[in-house]
């Protein structure tokens, strides 16, 4: 069999096309060797080692991370989150499975345990065999792991009353199994874990080059549960459109997301972080004017 044998990878390269989620345009990675492809009790699973991008992890269809990029999104969808909320003790991370967000996470001192809830183990089991610098943070003696669904977790947090100062949802896109993560019984669900002044950022799948106006709606899903609901972007080029939002919402309706409540000195920054930093973390929130105006349905000029 060849080397580059797969239904997505054709003449070398891997494409990622006719997805709902991005109508009308397609990515594409080339490709050096099919590392594994196999289909879990959830989704496809393929990773393959690209010619530029180092190892790329698909799951049905779609980039889920690249060694060359990944840092961006997962230190944005962890640290801003972090140092929202500033003191974090408690985290819980539901999907991230590859473990990029959970070796963020951990490099705050304040935090005493970090609880990732993966419903599928195959992702843990391949990111820890060809993504060993997403999954270094496993073994982590603050790290606890839970393979069930995310939706059971949360309910079980509630009835238990148990509390998470910040919980990061780092799912796949809003297909299969990770649909029920956009949708307002999550949020509510999100908001029943979450100690008072607790912070929750999600994965919003689109960006502001996408479906604009499904982004504006997830935002104000989640403005019916949380008093506070603001949009961050990242960059990051594997992702479609070279951008992905995130969705970061306080219960604590005094706290302003899209400042740090504590910042670290550069030299420290530059010592821990690759893509965030306390600039960063508010120049992130700033959209611009037409995009800010359909998000939160601000009068026009």
């Amino acid at each position: 069999m060849s080397l580059l044998t797969h239904p997505l990878i054709k003449n070398g390269w891997f494409k990622e096309v006719n997805n709902e989620s991005f109508p009308g345009q397609a990515f594409s990675l080339r490709v050096s060797k099919i590392l594994y492809a196999e289909k879990s009790k959830y989704q496809d699973v393929l990773v393959f080692k690209s010619t530029d991008f180092g190892n790329v992890l698909v799951l049905d269809g779609i980039i889920q991370c690249t060694e060359r990029d990944e840092f961006a999104y997962q230190e944005m969808i962890t640290h801003v989150a972090m140092f929202a909320h500033g003191n974090a003790k408690k985290v819980l991370i539901i999907g991230g499975g590859d473990g990029g967000v959970l070796r963020e996470v951990v490099k705050h001192p304040s935090v005493e345990t970090a609880t990732l809830v993966e419903i599928d183990d195959m992702v843990i089991r391949i990111a820890k065999k060809y993504l060993p610098n997403m999954s270094c943070s496993f073994e982590n003696d603050k790290v606890n792991v839970v393979l069930t669904d995310g939706f059971k977790f949360l309910k079980q947090v509630a009835m238990d009353s148990g509390r998470y100062d910040v919980i990061i949802t780092d799912s796949s896109d809003p297909e299969g199994p990770a649909e029920a993560f956009f949708q307002k019984d999550y949020f509510q669900l999100l908001y029943n874990a979450l100690a008072p002044n607790g912070v929750v950022i999600s994965m919003a799948s689109e960006n502001i080059w996408l479906n604009i106006n499904k982004l504006g709606h997830l935002r104000k899903v989640a403005n019916e549960v949380f008093p506070v609901a603001k949009i961050s972007n990242c960059t990051i080029p594997t992702y479609t459109s070279g951008q992905i939002a995130l969705l970061c919402c306080s219960k604590d309706p005094q706290l302003d997301v899209s400042k740090p409540s504590r910042a670290l000195p550069r030299d420290q920054e530059i010592k821990l972080f690759k893509y965030y930093n306390s600039q960063i973390h508010q120049a992130s929130f700033i959209l611009p004017t037409w995009a800010d105006q359909i998000i939160y349905e601000r009068a026009g000029c």
